[in-house]
């Protein structure tokens, strides 16, 4: 469980059982986040330019990205985020079925925070989200958010 500010994040995926997982896995440990969901990279990209459909859409502190998606696949949304310098600063954590080595060099390449390769057990998938959570939330420090004394998110 979080103990500072609700941060925004961006799940970037195109199969309703993934999302609707990992939908649960932020219910089931009270992961206080907003959870984004946008279903292809280009929808991605709409979400973090605030365009399209997106105007006004919050700017995500974490992004968690499939790599294989529609219209645009993963490591095309993930060399735009990281090639833009206003976006690069927001840690994409890649979340796919694929464990092939090439995949993983490629995402590092385009400078990929961390790679998880999607458990196929229910519970498992679920403490995975349970820990990028905790992970990002409440070890690491994001940009652009001052921490409060006491441990807690300032505004």
């Amino acid at each position: 469980m979080t103990t500072g500010q609700p941060i925004e994040v961006l799940l970037v995926e195109d199969d309703p059982g993934d999302e609707l997982i990992t939908r649960e896995a932020f219910e089931d440990n009270k992961i206080r986040n907003n959870l984004h969901v946008v279903r292809d990279g280009l929808e991605a990209l709409d979400f973090v330019y605030q365009r399209g459909a997106h105007v006004g859409a919050p700017r995500p502190d974490l992004v968690l990205l499939d790599l294989n998606l529609p219209k645009y696949d993963g490591r095309q949304v993930l060399e735009k985020l990281k090639g833009d310098p206003e976006l690069r600063s927001i840690p994409v954590v890649v979340l796919t079925t694929s464990s092939a080595e090439e995949d993983i060099l490629r995402s590092y390449k385009l400078f990929a925070n961390a790679y998880v390769t999607k458990p196929v057990d229910l519970d498992r998938f679920m403490e995975v989200i349970r820990q990028i959570d905790e992970f990002f939330v409440t070890v690491v420090r994001l940009p652009g958010r001052v921490r409060a004394p006491g441990g807690h998110d300032g505004p």
